[in-house]
């Protein structure tokens, strides 16, 4: 794996625009993965990740995906299930499973990114969300159990009680409300969106030539 967060004065900075129930974020971002370790050579960057809730108004106990996605965007449960199996083909070209259950749910995602963010103070951030992409669609982690939760962020090295506290409390809440009032002020409805260097915008989970493409263009322009 690429280490994606330096802190250099010249690197690129990326900010990922997403949320941990997006499947096409992951898949975004392992091509954007892949096309910066083609640019190895070329291209330095700091990715960031920003809060975007595709569901607030999901209750806590979460809803079942297919049916949440039927209603969501009128869809039958035939359609449903042909746009998984392409999520899955989509992931395995990227490196990244998908593991639909039968019983998988679209869960409220807020505490996710309120962990994200405090996760950022270490510098931790990108392996936190990638962590919780695994557990959600990989191994099937309701991560709406706090308990569960807590486990994904043992495995990146945060701290446990800290984090415990986090969720028993409202710390961060006003920092990712206001994350994401900022990124629908600039007028993103939609992800993933990959900004990049406070300029550029790329949306959706795009295919590596496109990340690479971009970069290389964006590269040249600011050097």
């Amino acid at each position: 794996m690429v280490s994606l967060e330096i802190n250099e004065g010249n690197a690129m900075k990326i900010e990922i625009v997403s949320d941990v129930m997006c499947p096409w974020c992951v898949i975004g971002y392992k091509n954007l993965e892949k096309a910066i370790s083609n640019l190895k050579d070329q291209v330095e960057v700091e990715i960031s990740w920003h809060a975007f809730e595709l569901n607030p108004q999901m209750p806590v106990e979460g809803q079942d995906i297919r049916e949440h996605l039927m209603e969501k965007y009128g869809i039958t449960e035939q359609q449903s299930d042909e746009n998984r199996k392409r999520i899955q083909q989509m992931g395995k070209a990227a490196g990244f499973e998908f593991s639909f259950d039968q019983d998988g749910i679209m869960i409220n995602s807020f505490d996710c990114h309120r962990l994200l963010t405090w996760a950022k103070e270490f510098s931790l951030q990108t392996e936190l969300k990638l962590a919780m992409f695994k557990a959600h669609f990989t191994d099937n982690i309701r991560l709406n159990d706090p308990e569960r939760l807590i486990e994904v962020v043992k495995s990146v090295g945060l701290d446990v009680e800290i984090a415990k506290e986090i969720l028993g409390s409202d710390q961060y809440s006003q920092v990712v409300r206001e994350e994401q009032a900022d990124m629908h002020r600039l007028g993103i409805n939609s992800v993933p969106t990959f900004i990049i260097s406070q300029k550029y915008a790329i949306n959706g989970g795009q295919p590596v030539d496109v990340f690479e493409n971009a970069l290389k263009q964006i590269q040249d322009e600011i050097s």
